[in-house]
Formats: structure tokens, sequence, C-alpha cells
């Protein structure tokens, strides 16, 4: 009796252990899918860390339950290896060279405001001085508050070159570049959006010419209430037909901001490649608002390196509130540079973002 209960079981698990993987494996394929097509589709990869996890809680019941079977799991993860990179990556640590420079992206989500403290001084602002980065790409930094104003002008002493960019005068979503390097110039990536934009820079490095793209790609517009209902669903404190209503909800919001995210994405990615064509050399950062296994991101990376799949290890999660926890902040760069050691650094937790950097080192030219 108990043989057959057990055969019964290895053969129930073995089925389901199968439909995981197949799953698994279809949710890291879902950044081919356009947007602009099937809109609420192409978000279902943010599902690809459950159905990731539940390969792993197969890997281990095989290991305990019934040893043979722990090449079905393993299968999973060999086969799903490229969008399992994608999305966690491991490397070996590798220290960066004396001459790397440091690149750091980070949403600050209005600096915070309410946090700096009456001497002016700015959590957000302290961590940027003290990170010591060569060029920091800012979203979501308005310059027209008063506190802001105070607190920012300690970084004067640091930065020789800056810039800020808004998208309305006095408006709420602006872009920064603190930089050690010369601003040559700078224009606007074209595309539609209401709110949200691309600033593209030429910087002089070490007497090279190197486009530089500060991206704030289409918000998902999620409300506090969003938020909260998401929250209710992951800790288990809504019926079964709130959590429904709830998720249908969400993923066409979500589905919304990737189809207005797409074109956006793509025409970023064709200011890049014709830079790329140029000889050019090309590093972006910034705030995609999309994952890793996004088409947003298969597209703005597909001529370029993902510092943190190189280099990074772990998921790596930039945006932090609400019980969401995605990477959806970026650093990518060409071929001609080698990154090391790119991490999400969680110490500062003023913004929804958690800034992510890494160092960068030029290749000897062939």
């Amino acid at each position: 009796m108990l043989k057959q209960i057990k055969k019964l079981t290895v053969r129930i698990a073995t089925i389901l252990n199968v439909l995981v993987i197949v799953a698994m494996l279809s949710l890291g394929l879902t950044d081919h899918i356009h947007p602009q097509t099937y809109p609420v589709l192409s978000t279902f990869g943010l599902g690809f860390p459950l159905l990731l996890g539940a390969n792993v809680v197969f890997l281990v019941f095989w290991l305990l339950v019934h040893w043979k079977g722990v090449w079905l799991p393993i299968a999973g993860l060999v086969i799903g290896y490229l969008p399992i990179r994608t999305y966690t990556p491991f490397n070996f640590p590798q220290s960066p060279p004396a001459d790397a420079i440091k690149v750091l992206s980070y949403n600050v989500y209005q600096y915070d405001i309410d946090g700096i403290g009456e001497d002016g001084k700015s959590p957000i602002i302290e961590y940027i001085k003290e990170s010591k980065a060569d060029i920091v790409c800012l979203q979501e930094s308005p310059i027209h508050h008063q506190k802001v104003k105070k607190a920012i002008a300690s970084l004067d002493s640091l930065y020789q070159y800056c810039d800020t960019t808004c998208k309305k005068e006095n408006g709420s979503d602006c872009l920064t570049v603190y930089s050690r390097f010369p601003i040559l110039s700078k224009e606007y990536v074209k595309y539609s959006s209401k709110a949200n934009m691309t600033m593209a820079y030429v910087l002089d490095i070490n007497g090279e010419q190197v486009l530089l793209v500060n991206n704030h790609f289409e918000s998902n517009r999620l409300t506090s209430d969003d938020k909260d209902s998401f929250s209710h669903i992951v800790k288990g404190n809504a019926s079964k037909r709130e959590a429904k209503r709830e998720s249908k909800q969400l993923l066409q919001k979500l589905g919304k901001a990737a189809k207005i995210r797409a074109p956006q994405a793509e025409s970023v990615a064709r200011y890049v490649k014709k830079r790329l064509d140029q000889g050019m050399s090309v590093i972006v950062c910034g705030d995609f608002n999309d994952h890793p296994l996004s088409y947003a991101h298969r597209i703005v990376s597909a001529h370029l390196t993902d510092c943190f799949i190189a280099s990074g290890n772990g998921p790596g999660y930039t945006y932090h509130k609400n019980n969401i926890y995605v990477r959806i902040d970026h650093i990518l760069c060409s071929d001609d540079w080698e990154p090391y050691a790119a991490k999400v650094d969680t110490k500062v937790t003023n913004s929804d973002h958690y800034p992510i950097y890494c160092w960068l080192k030029k290749r000897p030219k062939p």
C-alpha cells in the first residue's frame, strides 16, 4: 500500500514538475511578445521568479523523497539557463581595476523632500556624495524646491559638470546627470510621453567622446490603492474573488503601461544603434520601469551589455515598496567597456527605488 502511494505521489509530482518547467520556460520568453499586440500577456514575465522558486522546491522534494527524479528540475534549470541568468545572475566577484570609472543610477523620488533635515542635509544627497561615483544618473530629480536646492548645493564641489532637464517647467519628472567628465552636448531622444523622457549626453571621458543615455520610461501608474491591493493579495488578506478581480485590474494597468513603453524603448534602441554604428562608445542608465525579462529591456539591451547580468549577483531588486520587489533600474554599456562589481545598494531607503551602480573599464582596442 505504501509503495503504491509513493508511486502515485512520484507520478503526480513528475507531472506537476514538468508543468512548472514548461510554464517557467514560457514566461522566460515573454520578452519577445510585443506589448502593443498582447499588452497583458507581455507582463507575464513578472511571474518568472515564482515558477523558478517552484522548480527549486521540486529539486529539494526529489532529493528528500525520490532522488532519481532530481534530474527533472536540474534539466529545467539547464534548459532555462538564459532567462534564469537574465533574471538572477551569479558571477564570481572581481574587484574593479584602479582606472575603472564608477557609474551610479538612482531614481531619487523627488529627493524625499520630507526626509531633508532642518540642517539641509538629505540622506539621498549624502549617499551620492559618499558613493564617489564618477557619473551619476538620477531620475525624478526636480530642483525647484528650496529645500532640495539647499541640499544639492553640496554636490557642486564634487561634480564640475551637471545638468538637470525637466519635462515641464517646475515639473516633478526631471532627469539629472552629475559628471566628473565634461558634458559636450545634450539632446532629447524623441518619443511620445506626457510625463516621461530620455536625455542623451556626449561626455568627454579621457579624450574620447562617449554617449551617455539617461532614461525614465513610462511609469506603470499604479495608485496607492493599487499597491495596497497587491500587498493584500501577497499577504493573503484578500478573498479569492477579490484577489481575482484585483489581479485582473493590476495586469490590465501593467499591460497598458507596457504598451506605451514599447515604442519609447524602440526609439532609444534606434538612437543607440545609430551611435554604435558611428563607432561611439555608449553607456545607458536609468529607470526602465520594467524588469529584466521585459520587451523594453530586451530591445534596449539588444546591442549592449547589461552590467548587472555580466557582473552582479542575485535578483538585485531595485524597486522595494508595497511588497513589490523587482529590478527595473538598469545600467548597460557597449562592448568596449568591461563591467565590474555591479550592485544594488539597499542601505539607503528614502526613495522607493534602491540605487544601482557598477564600475566600467575600457577594453584595450584590438
